[in-house]
């Protein structure tokens, strides 16, 4: 039987989620809140930085205002007719919806309105890898969990754009020389590394890592891998590795556990 999103990553009973890291964080936002509404629960979708805005086929309902109490007061009507709406800042320049503060997100939490609210808490330029810049990510001490995306794709292919985001940062925390191709290892190590893929998670969230682009023999293989070296390292406190394709059906291939790091197999 088929894992669901919500227990491969270990998500239950509701609160803040963020995600970090790069290659499939929106997508996942969405594939994940449409799995808990569609369970009869009640889920709010925004972030701390910026993203699109949300397509009708993401997200019916989208509410532009900074404040916690303003979207609060629009919830009310809105949460009659959908189980999932958006919130975000306002429109931005670059034709992205400007994030929520994190105390914003704060409030939102305390008002119990929502069973569960999934931030986007990183940017990454539409790249499948990234290591954070001093000022990211910027994840809301509230959160329960924080989940690390990383776009296998970029596997195989030399630390540079359009792969790889904030190549310099990403070549100091894996220890690659510059020209050198992402490797299984590397992936690992900027998952691991306390400036790496959690970077500024809460101390008593679950951490869990999602490796995107699972589709194919040889990227799993690679996550398998990936998922061994985390776990095995035990540096960035990850609970779980899940491995999968979320625009497939079904997202979840795998997940990896402690203490062993077994494969367990939807």
């Amino acid at each position: 039987m088929s894992l669901g999103l919500a227990e491969a990553l270990l998500l239950s009973g509701g609160g803040v989620v963020s995600l970090v890291g790069a290659g499939g964080k929106t997508s996942l936002m969405y594939r994940l809140a449409h799995e808990l509404a569609g369970s009869g629960q009640t889920v709010l979708t925004t972030t701390t930085t910026h993203i699109h805005p949300p397509s009708p086929e993401q997200c019916a309902v989208c509410i532009l205002t900074p404040s916690a109490d303003r979207i609060l007061e629009r919830a009310g009507e809105a949460l009659r007719g959908h189980r999932h709406i958006t919130a975000a800042g306002s429109a931005a320049g670059s034709g992205k919806l400007s994030g929520l503060a994190p105390a914003e997100i704060e409030r939102l939490k305390a008002a119990r309105v929502f069973d569960w609210i999934i931030v986007e808490a990183d940017g990454a330029a539409g790249r499948p890898l990234k290591a954070p810049a001093a000022h990211e990510p910027v994840i809301p001490a509230c959160s329960g969990w924080t989940l690390g995306v990383v776009g296998l794709q970029a596997l195989g292919h030399p630390v540079s754009d359009p792969w790889v985001f904030r190549t310099d940062a990403f070549l100091r925390i894996t220890g690659l020389a510059s020209g050198a191709a992402v490797t299984a290892e590397a992936v690992a190590a900027a998952c691991g590394h306390a400036q790496g893929l959690f970077k500024g998670a809460p101390a008593d969230c679950r951490r869990v890592a999602f490796l995107n682009r699972a589709d194919t023999a040889e990227r799993k293989a690679a996550a398998a891998r990936i998922a061994a070296l985390i776990l095995r390292s035990g540096g960035s406190r990850v609970r779980r590795v899940t491995a999968g394709e979320v625009l497939a059906e079904p997202p979840v291939w795998a997940v990896f556990d402690l203490p062993t790091g077994m494969e367990i197999r939807p």
